[in-house]
């Protein structure tokens, strides 16, 4: 397998290159099949390195060849396929995919569709490139590739000034965190002299702690750009601007995660910095419920689902922060598949209501679109943590881990996973039960989505429902096959942390009091939006302060418009108006002005007249002999 590992990476990016070239020549058909099917046998690839990683329990490592050599630094281009990048190969490849065979259906019309499937390509490649480098040089090119597809995908209608001013946000926010994680490798070859995963680890153990601490520090602040966390994490609601299989693809199952995985491959660094976990752990908490809060009373779908993963990926970030390693990445192998269909789901509503995104002008959908409904319905149950689907055993293996760690962070996880089942509920109450509240134009088209939308929504599904056994806890009667599986990789950091193993009792009253909260939230919210029939007001009415704070996000982004974005237009004008145009343009226009005035002068001297040039002759003789005879000096 080591010898056609290059492949995976390389099918994506032929993909790119053909779709690219060929975009204003080969026919819809052709396109979506080779990007589909390019990424396909990407995924039967993954399939089979996953299977002798699996048997043989040794990690695959490719050294294609040396990058370059300079001074003491040497950068292999080689690739890593362990335990832990061999499933997110598995995540990014299969659900990859099914996104790639859905946007055939949902951009089928759309002028652009080379040009989409290219960029869809082109960001499976950097994905892939970012997990399966052997050192953190090529992880950062795959990082910064997948912003710039980013770029390109959240703006793809760009004709639209608010969706290109999404795109524009997203890049340069990602680049705030992106800076951080830069001077983190910098920071990382000083102490340890190399960049390869292998030899960081091996000699970090005997590295002091304040070092480590500053770079698992600036390498967080990548990820907290990169996976949007506070305060770096305004950029992804917007991003909701992108096609839906962008949100989903991106924004759900890959790129987001990408600062979780970055912090679980370099765990053993942030173990042995226990000020940062303890850190990571506290943003992500606060970013999982307060992301959570305003996700309560958004009424966009799309906007709903991107809130919560913000919310989703605090829980990650919380797992790690608490020594989870197992919990935090089984959340994001769960997260990818009931998250992805959501997304998906929510791009076959707005399929059928012709482009509506407003959840108050749905409703009564259930009936009509029934294949979106019924994968929908299991995603939002396992988003909940409702036994026995997926999200259940990753959550519950979260708040295990913030009970053993701190009771607060245990208490302020349930609290927000009681939101968490609120604001999903409500949010399929609004879009499938009671009437319909759309004009009867829409009324009129509503239609259940084609099969090439319709199948990636059932895998996902089933996915989503069966994808937690493979993480059942003992105490369930399990074996939890994940953690077995990962322990090459997080072995080191478990040995130093230590086992908190908690009492069979006590696990018992944990599960059954967060599967007890999202219950009652979830019946809280079908008394209020179907027995009730309450919907959310128009944005011309008044609504409760707390209700109008979380409606308009606590205006966060307003906070940063008055203390960045003015300030720095203010700044930015001086130094233009002042600095720039009195002071470097003034001196440089000055001295072109001064030579045009003093050439003014110079030029009245030639007047034509023969005299006046004899006279000066002459007077010029007689300084130059006055000057020869030593009478004067210059």
């Amino acid at each position: 397998m080591e010898k056609y590992i290059w492949l995976i990476p390389l099918l994506p990016l032929a993909g790119f290159v053909i779709n690219g070239l060929g975009r204003n020549t080969l026919s819809k058909g052709v396109i979506g099949t080779i990007g589909s099917l390019l990424v396909l046998v990407s995924f039967g690839l993954s399939v089979a390195a996953f299977f002798e990683v699996k048997s043989t329990g040794q990690a695959i490592n490719a050294d294609l060849f040396t990058w370059f050599q300079v001074g003491g630094l040497k950068v292999q281009f080689a690739f890593l396929v362990d335990q832990l990048s061999s499933i997110m190969l598995l995540i990014i490849t299969g659900v990859g995919f099914l996104i790639h065979l859905y946007s055939v259906g949902y951009m089928h019309d759309d002028d652009g569709f080379g040009k989409f499937f290219a960029y869809l390509n082109l960001f499976v490649f950097f994905m892939l490139l970012l997990v399966m480098g052997s050192n953190y040089l090529i992880m950062f090119i795959g990082w910064e590739g997948v912003g710039l597809c980013s770029y390109l995908l959240i703006g793809f209608w760009f004709t639209n000034p608010s969706y290109a001013d999404a795109a524009k946000k997203a890049f340069i926010m990602n680049r705030v965190g992106d800076l951080g994680f830069l001077i983190g490798i910098f920071l990382i070859f000083q102490n340890f002299g190399s960049l390869a995963y292998a030899d960081v680890f091996t000699r970090a153990v005997n590295t002091p702690g304040a070092p480590l601490v500053l770079i698992t520090m600036l390498l967080f602040v990548g990820a907290m750009g990169k996976s949007a966390q506070l305060p770096l994490f305004t950029w992804l609601p917007d991003a909701m601007a992108g096609p839906t299989p962008v949100s989903a693809l991106i924004h759900a199952a890959t790129m987001v995660t990408a600062g979780v995985y970055m912090i679980a491959r370099s765990n053993i660094l942030f173990t042995l910095a226990p000020a940062t976990m303890h850190f990571v752990a506290l943003v992500g908490l606060l970013t999982a419920v307060f992301a959570a809060l305003i996700a309560l009373t958004q009424t966009d779908i799309k906007k709903v689902l991107a809130y919560s993963t913000v919310s989703q990926l605090g829980y990650m970030f919380l797992g790690l922060g608490v020594g989870a390693y197992t919990g935090a990445f089984f959340h994001v192998l769960t997260h990818a598949f009931f998250k992805a269909l959501l997304f998906l789901g929510a791009g076959s509503v707005i399929h059928a209501m012709g482009g509506e995104q407003d959840m108050r002008k749905m409703g009564g959908l259930k009936g009509k679109i029934k294949i979106t409904f019924a994968t929908m319905l299991v995603g939002t149950i396992a988003i909940a943590g409702m036994p026995p689907f997926s999200g259940f055993f990753s959550k519950d293996e979260i708040l295990a881990a913030a009970f053993a760690h701190s009771t607060i962070f245990y208490i302020v996880g349930v609290i927000t996973a009681m939101l968490t089942s609120f604001y999903m509920f409500r949010m399929m109450y609004l879009t499938f039960w009671g009437k319909f509240r759309g004009t009867h134009e829409q009324e009129h088209h509503l239609h259940e989505s084609p099969p090439s939308m319709t199948i990636p929504l059932i895998v996902l599904a089933v996915l989503s429902a069966v994808a937690g056994f493979i993480g059942v806890p003992h105490v369930l009667g399990g074996h939890h096959e994940l953690n077995e599986f990962l322990k090459p990789v997080f072995q080191g950091s478990v040995n130093r942390l230590g086992e908190h193993a908690l009492g069979a009792s006590t696990e018992y009253l944990l599960m059954g009091l967060s599967v007890g909260v999202a219950l009652i939230a979830m019946a809280y919210a079908y008394v209020k939006y179907v027995k009730n029939a309450h919907v959310p007001v128009d944005d011309t009415q008044d609504r409760p302060i707390l209700a109008n704070l979380s409606y308009n996000k606590f205006y966060v982004d307003e906070i940063y418009d008055f203390l960045i974005r003015k300030p720095l237009d203010a700044l930015s004008g001086f130094f233009y108006n002042v600095v720039d145009k009195l002071g470097i343009d003034g001196l440089v226009n000055g001295f072109g002005k001064g030579a045009i005035e003093s050439s003014k002068g110079l030029r009245l001297l030639q007047t034509g007249n023969v005299g006046f040039y004899i006279f000066m002759m002459v007077a010029g003789i007689v300084a130059v002999l006055l000057y020869s005879l030593k009478l004067f000096t210059i």
